[in-house]
């Protein structure tokens, strides 16, 4: 390297790569650069100008806690840099003074190699076996964990598929995850499941179809909930459902209206009277099964109690896919034309269900070095936290925090502004977090009192201001 090339240059120290920044570009992150010879960060800092979560102090204090409304903005750590050597203090400690309490929050952008996201996909279609393997260009990035109601779960990330792996892995796995956390678009494809496209505050695309409703409940709950309107306009109704498929006769709802047994049996192990399991195998089908005829769940009709004409619905759980069926003189079921009663009610149930979206949630835990940009005593951040003496806040928003020990948090990626992470090549994350506590508190724990910077002096009008409790632009 020429004299005149290592002067040009600047090694930037605000991650452990350490690059070698060239005059007018950028380092490897895309997040600083070298303008005239100085290191330069290129997003700007934001703040929220009014609401968000408030610092949940102890029982009989006179304050409400309410650390962010009014006028006063709160800063965020995006766009703020890192602590990165990890013994500096954390680029902003504001104070402010909020309804006669001087308030202190500590910004800083953490670089987390522990974390990942959990994913939310509103559906019933069925995406992949439980601990099947999530992966984005071939490459594993997660897997798949168990189903809520009407939901499938994913788990993606994490320090084994970010440092664990290949390059490539920690790679992809890292541009994922952060694509994600931007509320950025991402397809996924699961082993011996699905493709599903994945984007937070979105409906999901699995094999390539919108889904649109997340089911009503399983088919018990769907009997539970619509028998009497149900009552005097079929003599049998069967909510197909790839967890729990619902008989109305056999059902205690449908015992309760006397509605008398119909005869019909449906394949599947019965749990309780009019709640069968494993009616068909898991698919894209009629509620989350791998069937496009309902009549395949039907087992057998007994010739004893039902008869002729007896008027049999069917429906999936979320009203989308429905028939309706006449018993003719050999008890096989005919399709007829549905009373207006009965399609009324395919609409009730499809009414009931909730838009379906996906639902990103970045989890990560603030490590030793980052809570050393708070305190000398990193230890004491933890108990503060602990005894709620200190709101955390992921990028502004409201943030989770798991029990045990350590400080690990989750965070809607929605309630953040745009742009809220970045990452650095190493690979890892490089997510936004705040603490928010009282002054007497922060001095109490050891923090940098001489750091602190009045919140005027730290907001010179470069800043970039977003609006509302959703820190929305």
């Amino acid at each position: 390297m020429t004299e005149r090339a290592a002067v040009e240059k600047i090694r930037c120290d605000a991650c452990p790569v350490l690059c070698f920044i060239a005059e007018g570009r950028s380092g490897a992150c895309d997040r600083y650069a070298n303008h005239d010879g100085e290191l330069v960060r290129l997003d700007p800092l934001t703040v929220i100008e009014n609401g968000g979560p408030a610092v949940p102090f102890l029982q009989g204090a006179e304050w409400d806690g309410d650390i962010v409304q009014g006028a006063r903005p709160f800063v965020t750590a995006i766009g703020a840099g890192t602590t990165y050597p990890d013994y500096k203090p954390a680029p902003f400690i504001v104070s402010a003074q909020t309804k006669g309490v001087d308030m202190v929050t500590v910004v800083t952008e953490g670089i987390f190699s522990y974390c990942g996201v959990k994913v939310k996909i509103d559906t019933d279609r069925h995406i992949g076996e439980e601990r099947a393997i999530v992966r984005v260009d071939g490459e594993a990035i997660g897997h798949v964990m168990t189903s809520e109601y009407g939901s499938k779960m994913l788990s993606l990330g994490g320090v084994d598929h970010l440092t664990g792996g290949s390059k490539k892995e920690g790679r992809v796995t890292c541009d994922a995850l952060l694509a994600l956390c931007n509320c950025e678009p991402v397809e996924l494809s699961i082993d011996d499941g699905s493709v599903v496209i994945v984007q937070a505050g979105k409906a999901p695309i699995i094999n390539g179809d919108q889904e649109r409703l997340m089911r009503v409940g399983c088919g018990s709950a769907a009997i539970g909930m619509f028998a009497a309107q149900w009552k005097g306009h079929a003599d049998e109704v069967i909510v197909v459902d790839d967890h729990i498929t619902g008989v109305l006769s056999e059902h205690q709802a449908g015992v309760l209206l006397d509605i008398p047994p119909s005869g019909i049996r449906v394949v599947g192990r019965r749990s309780t009277p009019g709640r069968y399991f494993q009616v068909a195998e898991p698919g894209t089908g009629w509620g989350g099964t791998d069937i496009s005829d309902p009549l395949k769940v039907i087992k057998n009709v007994n010739p004893k109690v039902a008869w002729p004409g007896l008027r049999l619905f069917m429906i999936s759980t979320t009203g989308e896919q429905w028939a309706y069926f006449e018993l003719d003189d050999d008890l096989v079921p005919q399709p007829a034309e549905a009373p207006a009663a009965l399609r009324a009610s395919a609409e009730r149930v499809a009414e009931n269900c909730e838009p379906s979206v996906c639902s990103v949630l970045f989890m990560g835990g603030a490590g030793g070095s980052l809570r050393a940009g708070v305190t000398e005593n990193p230890v004491k951040l933890t108990r503060s936290v602990r005894d709620t003496l200190t709101q955390v806040t992921i990028g502004g928003a409201e943030a989770y925090l798991w029990p045990g020990g350590g400080i690990t948090v989750m965070a809607d990626v929605t309630q953040m502004p745009s742009n809220a992470f970045g990452y650095v090549p190493t690979p890892a994350l490089v997510a936004p977090i705040e603490f928010s506590m009282r002054r007497s508190d922060y001095i109490a724990l050891g923090g940098y009192s001489a750091e602190i910077r009045d919140v005027d002096e730290v907001l010179d009008g470069k800043e970039r201001r977003v609006g509302g409790a959703k820190a929305a632009e």
